[in-house]
């Protein structure tokens, strides 16, 4: 600072240095909490934790979206069989287990695989 920088009066001289050292301070603090590298992963991990738990939501919806579909299809299916006008050895339509069997299956393949691919 040059003299005609510097106030004239003590209060205010006084004031411009609580000021700057406050300024200090808070630019100290943030210094040190950039170096807290243990903080940052912990936060780090948090954010990660948080978006894993986002898609787990929303791959669980998907798969139920996915199962409540398939179930509805094979009732559907099984309605029109056994509505139709086949011969009995020829319609032996699928235990509604096997199908309900098959389509978890084919949901668990489609989670297991793109988790797979996001990670």
């Amino acid at each position: 600072m040059s003299t005609s920088d510097t106030p004239a009066d003590p209060q205010q001289l006084k004031a411009e240095i609580e000021q700057t050292r406050a300024e200090l301070g808070e630019t100290v603090q943030q210094l040190a909490a950039k170096t807290d590298v243990k903080t940052r992963a912990k936060q780090a991990v948090g954010e990660a934790t948080g978006r894993a738990q986002q898609k787990l939501a929303v791959v669980k919806d998907q798969a139920a979206q996915a199962a409540d579909t398939v179930a509805e299809k094979a009732a559907t299916a099984k309605q029109q069989l056994a509505d139709s006008n086949l011969p009995a050895p020829v319609r032996r339509p699928l235990p509604l287990a096997a199908i309900a069997t098959a389509a978890v299956a084919v949901i668990v393949v489609i989670v297991v695989v793109s988790r797979r691919r996001r990670w």
